[in-house]
């Protein structure tokens, strides 16, 4: 139990750590990178236990357009798509004891296409695990605070923000989206 506890606290301080609303800041450097298609899924959604509703259209409508925020603003030369399944969601419900503090979570897994070469860049999909922002207005629980519409949104910049970041991971650590010497 402790270690459950402990898990939660770090990944909620790393969701913490990234800051969502940076659209108006110059971009992270994503190398050659320019968003193709941005194609997004919710075959097998699942609305997870004491959730309220959201349907899958809207999901997928606001995490496209989300991504397309964020990402539209790479103009390098070489085109990338994302496959983008949505896998399962719960937004707090209101009326649910401080004691519980309910928060907001997305799954989502996420497949990059390198266009030029026509091949997957990774070849698992990356599994992502999207929590709600951590501020003074969450911390008795978004379901008390806010509307199911405004945990989504919360949810859906946080998700194009974490795929930004592990984007950019996969850059330094795999060498993605740059282009190969030439000799």
């Amino acid at each position: 139990m402790l270690r459950r506890f402990f898990l939660l606290a770090c990944v909620g301080a790393l969701v913490a750590c990234t800051n969502p609303n940076d659209l108006d800041e110059p971009a992270a450097d994503l190398g050659n990178f320019r968003l193709g298609h941005n194609i997004v899924i919710a075959p097998n959604f699942q609305k997870g236990p004491l959730s309220r509703e959201m349907s899958d259209e809207r999901w997928i409508e606001a995490v496209k357009a989300r991504i397309a925020e964020r990402f539209e603003r790479y103009d390098g030369e070489k085109l990338y798509h994302f496959g983008i399944s949505l896998e399962g969601y719960v937004l707090a419900q209101p009326g649910i004891p401080v004691v519980a503090s309910p928060k907001s979570a997305l799954v989502m897994r996420v497949t990059v296409w390198d266009d030029a070469a026509g091949v997957k860049l990774n070849k698992k999909a990356e599994q992502l695990l999207v929590l709600e922002s951590l501020s003074g207005e969450q911390v008795i629980g978004s379901g008390l605070t806010q509307s199911a519409e405004q945990q989504l949104e919360n949810l859906t910049k946080n998700a194009s923000k974490m795929l930004e970041s592990w984007l950019l991971k996969q850059k330094a650590s795999e060498g993605w989206f740059t282009e190969p010497e030439t000799e």
